[in-house]
């Protein structure tokens, strides 16, 4: 009785039910030994990595943005889910902090379990790409709320560093050598002025080639937000580094930002 009149007012106890057991399913293929709870519980638990002197951890939250616009556009949500963990992997790096754990939040105003699977799919490999746990998440449907076939997504991920190598911008110094990495795209950061400009302005449709690259629109703009974890994992073995900037959000100033405050005192 109570799930017909769930389903009256627009809430699917059965659909919400099947889309939570196939991402159990897609969560637990991330897990190591760390992970101490299910899927299910009111939260989710993992120890603490051991060897560190001092560990301290990092943590971040961030979304997607309305690179989700052209994901409904092209009905591919397969990979948004990967470009969130990859966003929230390189924020907590630029501090020199390593992913231990990531959660994510799922709405929508009609949930749709194949949907929901794809997403949950990318933030699977996200985190199996790089050695993190998905432990935990929310999966919320609110009728009335969504506009028809959208959904919104965002993520927490906690990461660890030891004490003695976080990486604040502080030793920065004239001279000091910069080395920049290719992005895959625009990442996630900018779609607002891309959609008005591909969309709008040049009146391309989502399936239409976008001019000088060799692919669809929608190929171009979902380009995977890559994770620059495996390129500083080998940069550490080869130099000292001072600063770090994920360039999205002004990442480059609030670097050079932190190297103006290096004398500042700490606190």
């Amino acid at each position: 009785m109570t799930g017909s009149r769930y389903r009256e007012s627009g809430v699917d106890i059965d659909a919400a039910s099947s889309a939570k057991k196939k991402i159990a399913e897609l969560a637990r293929a991330t897990w190591g030994k760390e992970v101490l709870s299910e899927i299910g519980n009111f939260g989710g638990l993992f120890e603490m990595p051991r060897g560190l002197r001092k560990p301290v951890l990092v943590s971040s939250v961030d979304g997607v943005g309305t690179k989700l616009k052209v994901a409904f556009l092209a009905h591919a949500h397969d990979t948004i889910g990967e470009d969130l963990v990859n966003h929230c992997v390189n924020d907590i790096l630029v501090q020199g902090a390593e992913p231990l754990f990531f959660l994510d939040y799922i709405a929508s105003g009609v949930l749709d379990p194949v949907v929901v699977a794809d997403v949950v799919k990318g933030l699977s490999r996200g985190c199996m790409e790089n050695g993190c746990a998905l432990i935990g998440g929310e999966t919320a449907e609110m009728p009335g709320f969504y506009a028809e076939g959208e959904y919104d997504l965002a993520g927490c991920i906690v990461g660890i560093v030891e004490l003695a190598k976080v990486i604040n911008g502080h030793a920065i110094r004239p001279g000091d050598a910069l080395w920049a990495f290719p992005s895959s795209g625009l990442h996630t950061n900018g779609y607002s002025l891309a959609r008005k400009i591909v969309f709008e302005e040049a009146g391309l449709g989502i399936g239409d080639e976008l001019p000088g690259t060799g692919k669809s629109v929608g190929e171009a703009l979902l380009a995977v937000h890559r994770s620059y974890l495996p390129e500083i994992r080998d940069l550490r073995g080869r130099a000292e580094i001072r600063g770090l900037a994920h360039i999205t959000g002004g990442g480059c100033s609030r670097i050079f930002r932190a190297s103006c405050r290096r004398d500042a005192p700490s606190r």
